[in-house]
């Protein structure tokens, strides 16, 4: 179970993990690997440079976990939160300032975007960083990419190599460097226009046991959508062919069955790895849709809250161009914490010395 705390401008963001079995090795540095992949890359993301050295406060001890609630944090130390004054009775278009407000009365922190900046996702990437390393021993493996930014697509299917290879060796985390070349340069022509565009990050999990997931209300697809949509930004979740398959006969979204060194497999994976809530023994793949980052410099309409008038506004101060570069680890990090929660129930994830 997870409980993030925490805002944008706030002291600190963290997530305390409760349900980690004792005896996994796990270290500040091991967290900080992770964590690392989200900091901002190049001229393509905020201007907001934190440090986000992760802290683990508790349910660690002498480099194993304990088995009690696993406690960590970074420090906020990048904050300016002058020009927020003007939003806190300026909701800005496309962000939650207005449903915020009304939900919590006014008291809700409006610095930042508060608990609703994407500044939280540090936390999940902290919590996807102790997921990922107990499902390294059983020898699951989670990727994320950038799959579309600005309606810009691959120009080729990458293969399982080029994503491990490639995904963090350009700005926009995409297995195919050309498409990320046209991808960035896209990003740029929106941020000198005061713009913003949005894109897609697929995820690929390897090596899942058949049977993973339970029937109906927790059915795994619905606890990964579940957990994806918990993401700022996101607005999308499909998992194999997706809304394509509404376009297609039966015959051809099938995934029909054979034999392969005399295991089941089949011959596509048009349901993404998921039937009937629980895994198939494909790969799990899902891909999540992003919508453009709603901070922009360009005049946009809004009202005034406290003179209850129409009114104008201009986002100014350091925001991403485009999340979805950023929003690869943390993707990532969602997919593996929803595996290793259902496999844990499972009684398939085992840790020691």
């Amino acid at each position: 179970m997870l409980t993030c705390f925490g805002e944008s401008h706030g002291r600190c963001v963290g997530v305390v993990v409760d349900g980690c079995l004792p005896g996994l090795s796990l270290s500040a540095s091991d967290v900080q690997a992770e964590v690392d992949k989200r900091r901002p890359v190049s001229e393509v993301s905020t201007s907001r440079r934190e440090e986000d050295k992760v802290e683990i406060l508790s349910g660690v001890f002498n480099g194993y976990t304990t088995g009690a609630p696993i406690c960590m944090l970074a420090w906020n130390r990048e904050v300016e939160s002058d020009t927020y004054e003007e939003f806190r009775w300026k909701p800005r278009p496309g962000h939650a300032d207005f449903p915020a407000s009304a939900r919590y009365r006014g008291f809700n922190d409006y610095r930042g975007g508060g608990r609703f900046s994407g500044r939280i996702t540090v936390a999940f990437v902290m919590a996807g960083a102790v997921a990922k390393k107990l499902l390294q021993g059983i020898g699951v493996e989670v990727l994320a990419h950038t799959v579309e930014v600005a309606g810009i697509g691959l120009r080729k299917e990458p293969t399982l190599d080029d994503i491990k290879v490639n995904v963090y060796r350009n700005t926009m985390r995409c297995a195919d460097p050309d498409a990320a070349k046209a991808m960035e340069t896209a990003v740029l022509e929106a941020r000198s226009g005061g713009d913003s565009v949005g894109g897609v990050v697929e995820c690929v999990a390897l090596n899942l046991p058949v049977g993973v997931g339970e029937p109906i209300f927790d059915s795994l697809d619905a606890d990964l959508a579940k957990a994806l949509f918990d993401i700022p930004a996101v607005k999308g979740v499909e998992f194999g062919a997706g809304f394509g398959a509404s376009r297609l006969r039966g015959s051809e979204n099938n995934d029909q069955y054979a034999l392969k060194g005399g295991q089941l497999v089949t011959l596509t994976n048009n349901a993404g790895g998921v039937l009937g809530g629980f895994s198939d023994g494909m790969p799990i793949v899902v891909r999540v849709g992003f919508k453009p980052t709603p901070s922009i410099s360009k005049r946009q309409q809004t009202v005034n809250l406290q003179k209850r008038a129409e009114a104008t506004l201009e986002v100014q101060g350091r925001h991403d161009v485009c999340v979805v570069p950023r929003a690869v680890p943390v993707v990532e990090s969602m997919v593996a914490a929803v595996l290793v929660d259902h496999l844990l129930g499972l009684g398939l994830v085992k840790v020691g010395k």
